[in-house]
């Protein structure tokens, strides 16, 4: 049941589908002047949508109109009619909200409705899933709806170049991914040229199972990263002590917050076994990290439960359907700890280059929306986090399914065997039975057991995910039993009896025919002999009462437990769900309380036997209680996470705003003075204190500092007598500064100056932002330890942080300045031609001179590489016939010396009576 808040948010929903209601009577109104229109005149309605919206109409007034048209064009390309709640639905999900529907009542057409009404903007419009499959299946299959309107439909895949990327978001309709759509954002925030972006803005998105990608999701940051420290050889020596520790003694374990924590004793321990005097001397924190990880490694990460060992490989299992997270890895070192534990290769640790959490991303759109079968349980989640109200659509036709009482054992051995009782007696009849595990541990125990009675099944958890849709479209077949891990964002309905179309293709295959080279009249055989086998047993198994969806456990989420009911009673077909519990199970260990504890105390005392089941209401709200605890737990931590991403999202806004001004030609030459006044400012408060004489200044560390910035010789003995306060040297340094720029800008041009600006600034931000991530990091990993001094961890974080961001921008423009202006003009010699023969002389073009000298700069000074200078190596081209303007690593030992200086030759002499006779 919602809590007392949900039910007060919700109290406006009766009045909410009355007005929606009387726009699908406008909707249907329109039906009898729509249908009679030919397909060019249907198609021709996008653009007199488009030219109405252009001219002031707001979207709103398109509605009836639009879902009209859309539902036609569904009935001519896919023979699917829109039904009155499918139209509720796609003003729902066109106001900004989350609609609820139940498995089985069309989500996927109800979301051509508001796609296409918000296409005709003409900004694009995101639906996201979540996995590749459902991408790729819903563009081919609801694209043919937007085509048939004349609107562009575009796909993203994982494993996709770039150069197919951009056409993909330029389309009206762009299909993906959760992570595809947020790694696109952060790799377009790393791009060195503004044509290299492929996304166009954040207009609306449509996510489909919104509560697995917005909820379940929501913790796991999207990172993309490169390579960082080399340690693997500490994760394998930290792998090999932390199994000697003992719980309670050398550790603190909390199996329901996942949380342990080392002790004093257990820290002593770790630091003898590893001969190391003391773990919190290293000043990066490595060494705390890795034994903090490796004993999550080995104390609270389990395998076969959390992750998988495949091949050599570590991969993560989602705890929430169930697959395996190819490509995906622990971030922290957990993921190397981990490799260790299971002795497998440590692959090295990586440095974050950018990273996102799901959140703040899809909080970038303009309007959200989202669907599932699933979301009220979550409703204040969604309003906290994303301002997103769930409206619980009705089905199409009533809710017929019978959900039984749970059945509590005392042990689990007991529960299993219960379980594999039910699955015979309904196999017998030729009921299908849907079998929901939370683990693939208990999937293959639960599988073993099936396979001693001799019981034929199929397993779908993430070690055989490749067929997923295929098993679960079959498991509504006359005495199918399938095994699942979890349902989520399966996005294949149970049809009862079979689904015609994969039944089709299994009969092709058993005849030698591939599916992909069939004819038509193969095909359309195959189709017909399967629909007649599925009509034959969807009568059989209605007859026998449908579905039976059997839980095994009860999941830390309701909201999951729904998801695995919902399999069955779809479109009301007859069904029925029964959860089957032992006091042994996870949930009622780690959160039962004391509820659990009188319980198992009075089957114990009354001598129940193992093999009886209770059914009490006492357990029933104990059970209830622990899963609004977990719910409760796992909200705090993603709010938490949420939390401080925020501080670091308002940092990253800045950073990638300023990237993109750049990339899309913004002057930085304006700033450019500013920049000079405020870095040489620095230098001289640094050496030159206020309340001191000129002589207590430190001159020599400020002549120094000054030349590494400038490249330039601008402290003079003769400064020590002339100035009188920091303030005035600051003065004429800055104007030396900034006239040595001027200078340099006559020399190379304008607008080479211009171009070369924008790409050392791009450069050093990049360089610089990286490095503030990985001390972001550091600051994050430490930062609760300050909760020990009685402060506030998330307080002393966000001050850090806007302290760590404001030097950020010091030392960026610092470097900006000291790249700049270690470039240096130089001449070389025109090409000649010789007299009485002809001679070929190819030069190098401006772009590799150009390019290649800024490498060299760049790697003197920490700077920018030279990718992206085309266009100023294009501008370079303006050079006089007899010279070429060539930039030139400042490096060179002879750039620059004074004329009394000594000669860098190490002769003896000063320049100007050496190697300087001729300058």
């Amino acid at each position: 049941m919602p809590n007392i808040l949900t039910k007060l948010l919700t109290l406006g929903e009766g009045r909410q589908l009355r007005e929606y209601e009387q726009i699908v009577a406008r909707i249907n109104e329109l039906e009898p002047s729509i249908a009679p229109l030919s397909d060019a005149d249907l198609r021709a309605k996008t653009d007199e949508f488009r030219a109405r919206y252009a001219a002031g109409e707001s979207l709103d007034d398109l509605l009836p109109e639009a879902f009209a048209v859309v539902r036609e064009a569904a009935k001519r390309t896919l023979g699917m009619r829109h039904f009155d709640v499918q139209l509720i639905g796609g003003i729902v999900l066109h106001r900004g909200m989350i609609a609820e529907m139940k498995t089985g009542e069309g989500k996927t057409l109800v979301a051509t409705l508001p796609v296409y009404l918000n296409a005709l903007a003409g900004k694009g419009v995101h639906v996201v899933t979540v996995n590749d499959y459902l991408a790729k299946r819903d563009s081919e299959w609801m694209g043919k709806v937007y085509r048939f309107l004349g609107l562009k439909v575009g796909l993203i895949q994982a494993q996709m170049d770039p150069a197919q990327r951009k056409p993909a978001y330029e389309a009206d309709v762009t299909y993906g991914t959760n992570s595809e759509f947020g790694f696109d954002y952060l790799r377009d925030n790393m791009v060195t040229r503004a044509e290299d972006r492929v996304q166009r803005g954040h207009q609306y998105a449509i996510v489909d199972e919104v509560d697995s990608i917005l909820i379940d999701e929501a913790r796991t940051p999207l990172i993309i990263s490169g390579p960082g420290t080399k340690s693997a050889d500490l994760y394998k020596a930290f792998a090999k002590v932390v199994p000697r520790l003992k719980p309670d003694v050398d550790f603190e374990l909390d199996e329901a917050k996942r949380t342990v924590a080392p002790t004093e004793e257990g820290i002593r321990k770790v630091e003898q076994m590893l001969g190391i005097d003391d773990l919190y001397a290293d000043p990066s924190g490595q060494l705390v990290n890795h034994l903090q990880q490796a004993l999550k490694a080995q104390f609270l990460f389990k395998r076969d439960v959390d992750y998988v060992v495949k091949d050599g490989e570590v991969l993560i299992v989602d705890e929430f359907t169930g697959r395996l997270m190819y490509g995906r890895r622990y971030s922290e070192g957990l993921h190397q700890a981990i490799e260790a534990k299971e002795k497998q290769h440590v692959r090295e640790e990586n440095q974050t280059l950018a990273t996102i959490t799901l959140q703040n991303y899809f909080r970038m759109y303009e309007k959200l929306a989202g669907m599932t079968g699933t979301a009220v349980t979550e409703d204040q989640e969604f309003r906290e986090i994303y301002n997103l109200s769930v409206v619980v659509i009705p089905p199409n036709r009533p809710m017929i399914r019978e959900d039984r009482n749970d059945l509590i054992y005392r042990t689990m051995e007991a529960k299993f065997n219960a379980v594999v009782e039910d699955i015979v007696v309904r196999h017998a009849k030729g009921q299908p039975v849907l079998v929901g595990t939370i683990s693939i541990e208990n999937s293959e125990r639960l599988s073993r057991m099936l396979a001693k009675r001799g019981l034929p099944h199929k397993v779908l958890n993430a070690k055989y995910h490749e067929q997923e849709a295929h098993i679960i479209a079959q498991a509504g077949r006359v005495g199918a039993i399938t095994i699942a891990t979890n349902m989520a964002g399966r996005g294949t309905d149970i049809i009862l009896g079979g689904n015609p179309e994969f039944l089709a293709e299994d009969l092709l295959r058993e005849r030698g025919i591939d599916p992909a080279e069939a004819t038509e009249e193969q095909r359309a055989e195959a189709l017909a002999e399967a629909k007649r086998i599925c009509d034959e047993e969807h009568r059989k198994v209605v007859e026998l009462g449908g579905l039976a969806v059997i839980g095994t456990e009860r999941h830390e989420s309701r909201r999951i437990d729904n998801q695995l009911r919902g399999r069955s009673g779809r479109q009301g077909d007859p069904g029925l769900s029964q959860f089957y519990l032992s006091l042994e199970d996870d949930l009622m260990r780690l959160f039962g309380g004391t509820r659990m504890d009188r319980i198992s105390r009075l089957m114990e005392r009354s001598e129940i036997p193992d093999d009886m089941p209770i059914q009490a209401s006492l357990v029933s709200k104990a059970i209830e209680s622990a899963q609004r605890q977990v719910e409760a737990q796992n909200f705090a931590a993603r709010k938490y996470v949420l939390e401080y991403d925020d501080v670091m999202n308002k940092q990253r806004q800045v950073i990638y705003a300023e990237r993109n001004r750049i990339l899309d030609g913004k002057d930085i030459h304006a700033r450019v003075e500013e920049m000079i006044g405020e870095a040489i400012s620095e230098l001289v408060s640094e050496h030159c204190p206020e309340k001191s004489y000129p002589e207590e200044w430190d001159w020599d560390g400020l002549r120094e500092e000054v030349k590494q910035l400038t490249g330039l010789d601008l402290v003079t003995p003769d400064m020590k007598t002339r100035v009188e306060s920091p303030f005035e040297l600051t003065d004429v340094l800055s104007e030396q500064t900034m006239a040595a720029y001027q200078r340099k800008e006559q020399e190379l041009g304008a607008d080479v100056l211009r171009e070369l600006e924008r790409q050392v600034m791009l450069r050093v931000i990049d360089t610089r932002w990286i490095d503030h991530l990985l001390e972001m990091d550091y600051l994050r990993e430490g930062i609760g330890l300050r909760a020990m001094g009685q402060r506030d961890p998330l307080v002393e974080y966000k001050t850090e942080a806007y302290e760590a961001f404001a030097q950020l921008v010091r030392d960026i423009n610092r470097d900006f300045l000291r790249t700049i202006m270690h470039i240096q003009v130089v001449h070389e010699p025109a090409p000649v031609e010789m007299v009485g023969r002809p001679v070929e002389y190819t030069a190098p073009s401006e772009s590799t001179i150009f390019s290649g000298a800024l490498k060299q700069a760049s790697a003197a000074v920490g700077g920018p590489s030279a990718e992206g200078m085309q266009a100023a190596a294009a501008a370079a081209g303006r050079a006089e016939p007899a010279a070429r303007t060539v930039v030139k690593d400042k490096a060179d030992p002879f750039a620059n010396v004074g004329r009394n200086d000594p000669c860098p030759c190490g002769s003896g002499l000063k320049y100007k009576h050496c190697h300087g006779k001729n300058a």
